[in-house]
C-alpha cells in the first residue's frame, strides 16, 4: 500500500505544489491541501495534479484573490531566481484546515513548506503532532521560526541559508554543518538533514552524523530541486526506510530533476528514481574496485598499488 501524504502547501502558476506532485511521481498516495483562484488557471491546476493522481479534495478556489504566480529566471550554471505573487495562497488560513483534519491526522507524513501564512502552517503541524504524524518541514523561503513552531517538527530540511537564519551558525563546511545541526537538535527537532547543493546533505540525529555526497550530474535547471528532494523524503520516509536511504532517494530524485529544464516537467516518477539509483550504485562498486587498495610493509608503513 502506498504511503499516505499530505502537503499543505502553495500553488503557483509557472511554479505549482512541486512538493505534491514529487511526492506523488516518487509513490506516495498524496493529498493536497491548497487554495487557488477562481480562475482559469487554478482549474489547470487542479486538473494538472489529478493527472498525477493527486487527490484534490481539498484544493478550495477563492472567489477575491487569483492563482498565485512564480516567475522563474535561470541563469547559465541551471541556478535559478523566483519572484512570487502569492495571490490565493495568502487566503489559505487556519479555518481552512478543518475540512482536512482527517486526513491530516490518518496520514503518515506531513509536509510542509513556509509558502502559506505561518499562522497555517503551525496549525496544521499542531493537527498532525497531536495525532503523532511525522511533521516535515522545508523552511523555504527562509524567515525566523519560533520554538513553538519547531517542537512540533520531526524533520527539518534548510539549505545553508536558510539553516544560518534559524541558528545563527554561517554554513559553510562540515564542521559549521554540524553547528547549525546541534543548535536544530536543541530546538527539539529529532532530525535535521541541511542540504548543501552540489557538496550532498549532511544528516544529524542526537546520536548520529553523517554527510552524504552528492550525485554527480550536468545540472540544467535547479528550479523544482528543493521540492523534489523534500517530496521523494517524504515518501521514502514514511515507507520506512532508514534516515540515510531515504536521503539517497531523496537526492536521486533531485539530481535527476537539475538535469531537466522547468518545475513540474522536470520532476522524476519512482521508476526513474530507482533506475538512477541502481545505475549510481554500480558506478560505486566499479569505483571502489578501482581504487588502489592499502599494503604494509615490513615497517608497518600502508602503502597503496593499483588493482
Amino acid at each position: 500500500m502506498k504511503p499516505r501524504i499530505v502537503v499543505v502547501g502553495s500553488s503557483n502558476t509557472d511554479k505549482g505544489a512541486n512538493q505534491a506532485v514529487a511526492a506523488a511521481r516518487a509513490g506516495g498516495d498524496v493529498t493536497f491541501v491548497a487554495r487557488v483562484g477562481h480562475d482559469v488557471f487554478g482549474k489547470q491546476a487542479k486538473d494538472d495534479f489529478e493527472r498525477d493522481g493527486i487527490n484534490t479534495h481539498y484544493v478550495s478556489a477563492d472567489s477575491k484573490s487569483p492563482t498565485g504566480v512564480a516567475l522563474i529566471f535561470v541563469d547559465e550554471r541551471g541556478e535559478n531566481s523566483i519572484a512570487v505573487a502569492s495571490g490565493a495562497n495568502a487566503a489559505l488560513t487556519p479555518p481552512e484546515l478543518a475540512n482536512a483534519k482527517e486526513a491530516i491526522t490518518s496520514a503518515d507524513a506531513l509536509l510542509l513548506q513556509l509558502e502559506v501564512p505561518l499562522t497555517t502552517v503551525k496549525a496544521a503541524a499542531r493537527l498532525a503532532a497531536g495525532a503523532g504524524v511525522r511533521v516535515i518541514l522545508d523552511p523555504a523561503p527562509a524567515r525566523p521560526l519560533d520554538g513553538d513552531l519547531l517542537k512540533l517538527v520531526s524533520v527539518i530540511t534548510p539549505n545553508e541559508t536558510e539553516a544560518e537564519l534559524l541558528t545563527g551558525v554561517r554554513v559553510s563546511d562540515d564542521r559549521s554543518a554540524a553547528e547549525a545541526s546541534d543548535v536544530l537538535l536543541s530546538k527539539g527537532i529529532p532530525t535535521v538533514v541541511i542540504t548543501l547543493g552540489s557538496r550532498g546533505a549532511y544528516v544529524a540525529q542526537r546520536n548520529h552524523r553523517e554527510l552524504l555526497p552528492a550525485f554527480t550530474v550536468r545540472p540544467v535547471d535547479a528550479t523544482a530541486a528543493g521540492d523534489v528532494f523534500n517530496g521523494a523524503l517524504s515518501v521514502a520516509l514514511a515507507e520506512k526506510r532508514n534516515l540515510s536511504d531515504a536521503v539517497r532517494f531523496a537526492q536521486a530524485a533531485a539530481a535527476i530533476s537539475v538535469t531537466r529544464l522547468g518545475a513540474q516537467p522536470s520532476i522524476p516518477f519512482r521508476t526513474k528514481i530507482e533506475a538512477f539509483l541502481g545505475i549510481s550504485e554500480v558506478r560505486e562498486r566499479t569505483k571502489r574496485k578501482l581504487e588502489p587498495a592499502p599494503r604494509i610493509n615490513r615497517c608497518g608503513i600502508v602503502r597503496s598499488i593499483a588493482l
